[in-house]
């Protein structure tokens, strides 16, 4: 885990970038064990690394979109990531019918927030969440959610900025900052 960006394969489809995927992967607290659904995979960058630290469990990449789908499978092989399972389809349809998940990382859309959550913890009460968020609108749209069905939830943001070269200088240039939401999981009992 901790792998640069420049070893993706990734097409012109969005990725979450390591920094910050670092930090999401540490607040999904995963074990060997952990069945994880990552919801709007994209180029697979998280479930890869999710997939070699759950050697014994299993991530399930759930994504609509076809281009994203190849690089998933690309990105699969590339770093032999046996315990991902591509699942073609949206959620929350496509959770339906897939295993209990211990953990699930929404990267992307929150469109259907409310029933994708209501189908984790109906899987499994005891799922922990993490949530990955850009626009100001998905934060609010993910707080009153979480604040309606009476959760908890931490809520970081993480800002990187990367120094690029201009005539011999090196300026730091800011990404775009990133919500962080993480709630449930057994909270140590």
């Amino acid at each position: 885990p901790g792998m640069r960006d420049d070893l993706f394969i990734r097409g012109d489809v969005p990725m979450t970038k390591s920094e910050v995927r670092a930090v999401a992967l540490s607040k999904l607290e995963l074990s060997e064990e952990s069945v994880l659904f990552d919801i709007g995979a994209g180029t697979g960058s998280v479930a890869v690394e999710a997939a070699l630290m759950a050697r014994r469990g299993h991530v399930y990449a759930i994504e609509k979109k076809a281009g994203a789908q190849e690089l998933i499978l690309k990105n699969r092989e590339k770093f032999g990531a046996e315990t991902l399972t591509l699942v073609r389809g949206s959620a929350p349809e496509a959770l339906k019918t897939l295993p209990v998940p211990t953990h699930a990382f929404i990267g992307g859309g929150t469109a259907q927030l409310e029933e994708i959550l209501e189908i984790l913890f109906e899987k499994n009460p005891r799922v922990r969440v993490v949530i990955n968020v850009i626009a100001l609108e998905s934060l609010n749209r993910v707080t009153s959610v979480i604040n309606a069905k009476g959760l908890e939830a931490e809520i970081v943001s993480v800002m990187v900025a990367r120094a690029q070269n201009y005539g011999g200088l090196h300026l730091m240039k800011g990404e775009n900052p990133v919500y962080v939401i993480s709630l449930g999981g057994d909270n140590g009992d």
